[in-house]
């Protein structure tokens, strides 16, 4: 029996055929939207996944328009359209993640693989929850947050974690971190050496590669955390860009290309993954 998909997915696959319709159809946004009680950038933020059509109506009307006349093929998009409408497991989380999160978020539950490259700090679905929360904790009094918000936002990663240690398709995860990811001292030394440790253990799973970048070698770096997640052709992969503040999400082919190239050109140039838990053992004999 194939997975269950969350809202998100859901969402983003039905507006991927009503995009596919309306542009058999030769119709721009607006001659879709025209008359329907909605309007074009609604139909534009459907089509991406980013809203539901709250109406059965609404998609019956587009349906009609879009000369789709199947009784099949209305009653599997209809029905796609309710389970679309389902609460996401990530909702009570909704008002702890920043723009551009919840979307993000709903779909790494969903995707087959991800490719990760972090420069900074260790990639949120490697660290223990010690880590996240000596991150958070540091931010706290500068960023004026709530120990509530703290607490939401590490059980968020807690959370998160489970797409990569679940029994059934766990998510192929492949991560490549600076040095200055690993380096840069998060909490005390206790907590970085079982940060070091989580990672190395991570990495023994079949469905997990971690590589680091060193300092020392002259190769490629890009500037910014970026994600690229593939969901094994049954939507187009996505790529995620942190920005400060907000979080971008495209599927747009050439985006995709271009972050996949930077991502396999930093691969190339990191240490191979056998050679992560030396790297990782020799930083946590600098700790003492």
């Amino acid at each position: 029996m194939p997975a269950r998909r969350g809202a998100t997915f859901l969402r983003r696959e039905l507006g991927k055929e009503l995009r596919r319709l309306r542009e058999k159809e030769d119709l721009t946004l607006q001659m879709a939207a025209q008359g329907l009680g909605f309007s074009e950038t609604k139909l534009s933020r459907v089509e991406t996944g980013h809203n539901a059509l709250p109406r059965v109506r609404d998609l019956e009307d587009l349906l009609d328009r879009y000369g789709v006349t199947d009784v099949d093929d209305r009653e599997s998009l209809l029905r796609l359209h309710r389970d679309s409408l389902s609460n996401d497991w990530w909702t009570p989380y909704r008002n702890v993640m920043p723009s551009g999160m919840p979307m993000y978020v709903g779909l790494e539950s969903d995707a087959r693989s991800i490719r990760a490259w972090r420069p900074g700090v260790v990639f949120g679905l490697l660290q223990t929850e010690e880590y996240a929360r000596a991150q958070f904790t540091t931010a706290k009094p500068v960023e004026e947050t709530t120990t509530e918000f703290v607490e939401d936002h590490i059980q968020l990663r807690v959370e998160r974690k489970k797409v990569i240690l679940r029994e059934d398709s766990p998510l192929e995860l492949r991560v490549i971190l600076d040095e200055a990811a690993v380096r840069r001292r998060v909490g005390g030394s206790e907590v970085m050496r079982r940060q070091y440790g989580e990672i190395i253990e991570l990495n023994k799973l079949d469905n997990v590669t971690v590589q680091i970048l060193p300092d020392a070698l002259a190769t490629y770096r890009f500037d910014h955390n970026f994600n690229v997640l593939d969901f094994g052709g049954v939507v187009a992969p996505v790529v995620q860009v942190d920005v400060p503040g907000t979080t971008t999400l495209t599927d747009g082919a050439r985006e995709v290309r271009k972050y996949s190239r930077r991502f396999d050109a930093m691969r190339e140039g990191a240490l191979a993954p056998a050679e992560t838990a030396g790297f990782l053992t020799a930083l946590a004999r600098d700790l003492e």
